[in-house]
C-alpha cells in the first residue's frame, strides 16, 4: 500500500472516530452529565459505538452471504429448486 494512501486512510479513520466522539459527547452533555463524569461517558459511548460497528459490519457481510447462498444455486447456470 502506498504511503500516500496510508496517510489518507489514517486521516479518514481519525476523522470518523472524532465524529463519533463528538456525537457521543453531545449525547452525554444533553443528557445532563457534567464534570469528570462527562469524560467517562464520552469514552464509554465513543468506544462502545466503535466496537459495535466493528462487530456489525462483518456480521452484516456474513449474513448477506448466507442469504445469498440459501437462495441461489452453487452453479451459475442452474436454477435453484427444492427437492421434493
Amino acid at each position: 500500500m502506498p504511503s500516500q494512501m496510508k496517510k489518507i486512510l489514517a486521516i479518514l479513520s481519525l476523522t470518523f472516530i472524532a465524529a463519533i466522539g463528538l456525537f457521543s459527547f453531545g449525547i452525554a452533555y444533553a443528557g445532563g452529565v457534567r464534570g469528570i463524569g462527562l469524560l467517562g461517558v464520552w469514552f464509554f459511548l465513543t468506544f462502545g459505538i466503535v466496537i459495535v460497528l466493528a462487530q456489525l459490519i462483518p456480521a452484516g457481510i456474513l449474513l448477506s452471504a448466507f442469504i445469498g447462498t440459501a437462495f441461489s444455486s452453487l452453479r451459475k447456470g442452474e436454477m435453484p429448486i427444492k427437492a421434493t
